[in-house]
């Protein structure tokens, strides 16, 4: 039996929780459907998600269909979580679209679909909520060729649409099925021109060979809730969809961040992964991380190449939020693959702990493909505790949900308070929650602002000698040269001089006080992009202590980075507003006054597409002033796409 992984992704509301219910149920894995309203779904096990109803994190499921074992990613639907939906992204080999036949084609739909189309995901669209009341079958399908893509065909009807008594019927590949498969399928296009007309088998070939590359999307309809379609969408997955390894994720935008540098000079090698018997080294992801009684954590793995066993020792690979890798290795405690017992073994999922401090995002092995990186968080806030004493366990709780969340940064600032990066108010407001329910502390947030950033402009060098020169009251010589590093490469520690010239314990001093002292440059803001290499080094025996060097290197790092200057960047995003055609000059008016730079302008008869950029601090703004300018017609989309100099 072989196994797919599949991720259910939509915008907020449109039923992925309640889809995932209705495929567990089907086919045998729960013995009663779960209700969003009533807070009882498998996958929504947190208390805020059942209160709120939402999905916060990604969680797992498995049901067995037609000899295939089907894992199920539900996955987070609204915008605050996207970095969550790209991490699960990681690790399906197929998802599934869902949009609602009443509310039809949202901004979230569209972001989520033009990131399965970059990734070359095989993507199936479900259409849900048949039976309600409003729901649309012949003009969705236009909207969702003119918004979304129009490379796809529907492969199921409808009956009775919006009404209780909707059926689904399968359709059969037609003449329009056939055009829009050979905008695609260069085999299909020669036998529409040359002919003769391709027929059913060679329809059917393409069909799947074009879903499997992530190029077309078979369309279902169907309901949830009544259970009509699924059945449907389950075929279309099993026979569409390839079971992969990893998959290769194409070389990202000249905004996003290369692959990871190697580990600095200094590091040690630690134990390698043992290779299970016959098989390769294993490679794998780890996705989701969920807290567990006792401080225990649970990690969900998903494999790509290899075999993992109980009691077997594993390295993963981690990039650290300054830019460099560190490694995490441990024993497997307890190893439960998900739907089949037994080892884990490549193309399946597995929950497993008893290794200290995995977080999402480590990998196991090396990928064979680009590691997909994440555009970082660009709202920064700093929150208290408002009881004194629980400032302490706040710090450690805010440091355990970082351990879950690996862009949620959480860093000591000033008089006990913690600064934290996150992607919106809504994460804020679920962040609270979980402090208050989880942690029994009460917090307090100040208002979110814009994170800046500071890069060197220039190179520069400076250096203190020991004390006998009279010029500091530390026992230590420290020369540091300070100068920019390729953009994403966070921060990279060298060494010019001797790696035996000093004790180890002051070579580790020198280089965590380096980084820690970039966390604030000369104009208050994080350096990042940077290189520090040591060029002179001293102590003296026994006199000099570690506690010399953590003293004197923030003094020559920080006049080091004064000579060589530094230049502060601001966060932009990219946006899409999609306005009617009246709407189309103020819309741009406002956004050119907010500092936005266009790309382009697309449409001109139902609506316009106005795309660009536009600084991150302007954006709420942006998205607040649309529905008034468009009389609520406006659809506002937009995501963090890397910084520029700030004006």
């Amino acid at each position: 039996m072989h196994t797919l992984n599949i991720g259910i992704l939509a915008h907020v509301d449109a039923g992925k929780t309640s889809l995932t219910e209705r495929l567990l149920f089907d086919h045998g894995a729960i013995d009663r459907l779960g209700s969003v309203d009533a807070g009882d779904t498998r996958t929504d096990d947190g208390a805020i998600e059942r209160q709120r109803g939402i999905t916060i994190r990604s969680a797992v499921a498995a049901f067995t269909a037609q000899g295939t074992q089907i894992n199920l990613i539900d996955t987070p639907g609204h915008s605050d979580f996207i970095a969550e939906v790209e991490r699960a992204l990681q690790v399906l080999d197929g998802a599934v679209l869902l949009l609602s036949a009443v509310e039809g084609v949202q901004a979230q739909t569209r972001v989520l679909l033009r990131t399965l189309r970059r990734l070359r995901m095989p993507t199936l669209v479900f259409v849900n909520k048949i039976d309600r009341p409003g729901a649309r079958a012949d003009a969705l399908l236009a909207d969702i060729r003119r918004r979304l893509t129009p490379h796809l065909a529907p492969l199921t009807g409808v009956t009775g649409i919006g009404t209780p008594e909707a059926r689904v019927h399968r359709r059969p590949l037609d003449a329009a099925a056939a055009e829009a498969l050979a905008e695609v399928d260069p085999g299909i296009l020669a036998a529409l021109v040359d002919g003769p007309p391709p027929d059913r088998a060679a329809l059917e070939a393409a069909l799947a060979a074009r879903t499997a590359d992530g190029s077309f999307h078979p369309v279902y309809f169907g309901s949830a809730l009544g259970g009509q379609g699924v059945a449907e969408l389950v075929q279309g997955i099993v026979r569409t969809v390839p079971a992969g390894i990893a998959r290769t994720i194409p070389a990202p935008e000249p905004s996003v961040p290369p692959e990871p540098s190697k580990p600095s000079e200094s590091s040690e090698p630690s134990e390698p992964s043992v290779p299970s018997g016959r098989h390769r080294a294993p490679r794998g992801t780890v996705f989701a991380v969920r807290p567990g009684p006792g401080g225990q954590r649970t990690a969900y793995l998903r494999l790509y190449d290899g075999e993992v066993t109980e009691r077997q020792r594993l390295t993963f690979l981690r990039r650290e939020a300054d830019g460099r890798t560190a490694e995490v290795t441990g024993r497997v405690g307890r190893l439960a693959v998900v739907g089949r017992p037994g080892p884990l073994t490549g193309g399946n999922i597995a929950a497993l702990t008893g290794v200290p401090g995995l977080r999402v995002g480590d990998r196991l092995g090396e990928p064979t493909g680009r590691a997909p990186q994440f555009a970082p968080p660009t709202l920064q806030t700093v929150v208290r505790a408002r009881r004194p004493e629980q400032a302490a366990p706040l710090r450690s709780a805010l440091l355990a949900l970082a351990d879950q969340d690996p862009l949620l940064h959480a860093r000591p600032a000033a008089a006990g308070a913690t600064s934290l990066l996150l992607y919106g108010e809504v994460q804020l407001e679920v962040l609270a929650a979980t402090l208050a329910q989880d942690f029994g502390i009460d917090a307090e947030f100040e208002p979110g602002r814009v994170r800046l950033l500071e890069r060197p402009a220039g190179t520069g060098e400076a250096w203190e000698e020991m004390p006998w020169l009279d010029r500091t009251r530390y026992w230590a010589t420290v020369g540091l040269r300070v100068e920019p590093g390729p953009v994403g490469s966070g921060g990279v520690f060298a060494y010019e001089t001797e790696l035996g010239a000093l004790p180890r314990a002051f070579h580790q001093a020198i280089e965590e006080t380096v980084h820690a002292t970039m966390l604030s440059g000369p104009h208050g803001w994080e350096v990042t992009d940077y290189r520090v290499t040591l060029t002179r080094s001293g102590f003296s025996s026994p006199v000099s202590t570690a506690a010399d060097f953590r003293g004197l290197t923030p003094v020559v790092v920080r006049r080091a980075l004064e000579r060589a200057g530094t230049r502060v960047y601001e966060p932009y995003h990219s946006f899409e507003a999609e306005v009617p055609p009246d709407a189309l000059a103020p819309v741009t008016s406002l956004l050119a006054s907010l500092g936005a730079e266009f790309k382009e302008t697309t449409g001109g008869t139902a609506s316009w597409v106005i795309a660009g950029e536009l600084p991150a601090r302007q954006v709420r703004r942006a998205g607040l002033r649309l529905p008034d300018l468009t009389r609520g017609e406006g659809v506002w989309w937009s995501r963090p796409s890397g910084d520029r100099p700030a004006r």
